[in-house]
């Protein structure tokens, strides 16, 4: 609700500096224009120029105005939207856990020691979750003032997604989808470990999310003449191809309608995309709507094998 009072005052503050300003410049434009043809000496045409230049200048500076007041609202709708987005994904973990909690202090699974693990396991589940959501927001704080620094190593890129593939075992049930990871290279690349650990991750994650009940996902790393791929494939919603480029700018998200139930903060693929370009890599996604999307990562290999 807060959000649609903001906007409706921005946009009447735009409605009423283009009205209160256009007819004015209008009537004056008018007025010039008439000056002009009129005009038998000098000082009418001078007047008939003058009243035009101040016309044309007050357009211009209602122009400029209304273009700043339309980029101050479209970022106070970002703002908001980062907001609840954050407050929603941080709430949903957060309520896993403190229910599991309450359940094993209420002592009604003492004698159950199966369901007791399963608790413990779903807590731990969450709490890998909530981890990654923070990871996410100064993850983009950072990049977007350029404060971290990557650690940069040559070696295969096979530790980074083994450890990113069974960290997503660990944040899912087995028994909640079909997974599949190949790591087949042995190209070594330059690259930051813990960066593209977070990367595949990142890309896992989101498969999760927008795959339906059936679930498959796979993770698979393979070897090019000059550099590494790494594929991360699902059987989700897909994408239009209008979508293809825009999901990789910051805080964009597909439709509603589209997306279903998932939700995010609109940052996992900005992140992923700034951390594969800066290791002179490149990220694209191939996708057909309704029927899955594959996101491939493209590392060159380093120019010196060990």
């Amino acid at each position: 609700m807060k959000r649609y009072h903001l906007n409706l005052q921005l946009t009447s503050v735009i409605v009423l500096i283009a009205v209160g300003v256009l007819l004015p410049v209008m009537l004056s434009t008018a007025a010039g224009i008439v000056a002009l043809v009129i005009a038998r000496d000098a000082g009418g045409i001078v007047t008939g120029v003058l009243v035009i230049s101040f016309a044309v200048a007050a357009m211009g500076s209602a122009l400029i105005t209304v273009v700043m007041t339309g980029k101050k609202a479209w970022l106070a709708r970002r703002q908001s939207d980062f907001v609840a987005n954050v407050s929603h994904e941080f709430r949903t973990p957060l309520s896993a856990i403190r229910l599991y909690t309450q359940t094993l202090q209420s002592g009604k699974l003492d004698g159950d020691p199966e369901r007791t693990a399963q608790c413990l396991a779903t807590i731990l589940r969450e709490t890998e979750w909530l981890d990654i959501l923070i990871d996410r927001v100064l993850a983009w704080r950072s990049s977007s003032q350029d404060v971290t620094p990557l650690r940069m190593r040559t070696k295969p890129v096979a530790e980074a997604v083994i450890d990113a593939a069974d960290r997503f075992r660990g944040m899912v049930t087995p028994d909640d989808l079909d997974f599949v990871s190949r790591v087949e290279t042995r190209l070594a690349v330059r690259h930051d470990a813990e960066a593209l650990n977070s990367v595949v991750l990142n890309l896992l994650t989101n498969a999760y999310k927008y795959t339906g009940k059936e679930k498959r996902i796979s993770v698979t790393v393979t070897d090019g003449d000059d550099h590494v791929s790494i594929q991360v494939r699902d059987n989700g919603i897909g994408l239009p191809p209008a979508e293809a480029e825009r999901v990789f700018q910051p805080f964009y998200r597909v439709e509603e309608h589209a997306r279903g139930d998932a939700s995010g903060l609109g940052l996992g693929l900005a992140i992923a995309r700034d951390v594969v370009n800066r290791h002179g890599g490149t990220i694209a996604v191939a996708s057909v709507k309704g029927a899955g999307a594959t996101f491939t990562i493209r590392l060159p290999a380093a120019s010196e094998q060990p």
